[in-house]
């Protein structure tokens, strides 16, 4: 199956952004959608438990592996990934309507799935957010509270690997001042949906008129 948001009628973007663990990704994604309403974010399917404050069908759809295991075999999975333990996974039907529909979306998974996503979905925009440091990294993990030193420092050492794949995406962001990091994101967003194939689309009546036109 190969999704394109340039298909006929579409002109939604499907923005695809990773991190590794205690990169400020989610914090950066809230407050990208605060600023830019227009964009829906997909919530995936998990295994792992809730976290404090987190709401099902708001942040994850939670499932037991048995359920998920159920909805991968049934190919209701765009991507699915298994990261720290737990099953993540995406889902197709629902990606598939919103990007038909022309509908901006925006997917928030590792680089694994990211890298499933890009075959898929080859015009799809992807964006990597690298934290400034290790030692930050460490500090964000340990200052969450939720995990034991040990699972900081398996999550560190994958983090070392995830962010090896940091050029195999359109863009890279550096969250080292947070505001900045919000800027650039929000630049990303507007600038992909400037883009001609976009607008070709989203203003077709007034593109026919101003270019196809005999002229008077």
């Amino acid at each position: 199956m190969t999704i394109t948001t340039q298909s006929p009628g579409a002109s939604g973007c499907l923005f695809v952004i990773a991190a590794p663990s205690g990169g400020g990704k989610t914090s950066l994604v809230n407050a990208l959608l605060e600023r830019e309403p227009g964009i829906r974010l997909s919530v995936s399917y998990t295994t792992r438990a809730p976290r404090p404050g987190e709401e099902d069908g708001v942040h994850y759809h939670f499932v037991d592996v048995p359920r998920f295991m159920a909805l991968k075999d049934a190919g209701e999975f765009l991507e699915h990934a298994h990261v720290h333990g737990n099953w993540y996974g995406t889902s197709a039907t629902w990606l598939r309507d919103e990007v038909q529909q022309g509908r901006d979306v925006l997917l928030e998974i590792d680089w694994q799935g990211a890298a499933q996503v890009r075959r898929l979905i080859p015009d799809s925009i992807s964006i990597f957010i690298l934290p400034p440091s290790i030692a930050l990294l460490r500090e964000r993990l340990t200052k969450r509270g939720q995990d034991r030193p040990e699972v900081i420092e398996s999550r560190l050492k994958a983090a070392r690997e995830e962010m090896r794949h940091a050029a195999d995406f359109d863009y890279v962001i550096m969250n080292q001042d947070f505001a900045r990091a919000v800027d650039d994101l929000s630049v990303i967003v507007r600038a992909s949906r400037l883009a001609t194939s976009r607008q070709v689309v989203r203003h077709a009546r007034v593109y026919s008129d101003l270019i196809e036109s005999p002229s008077r």
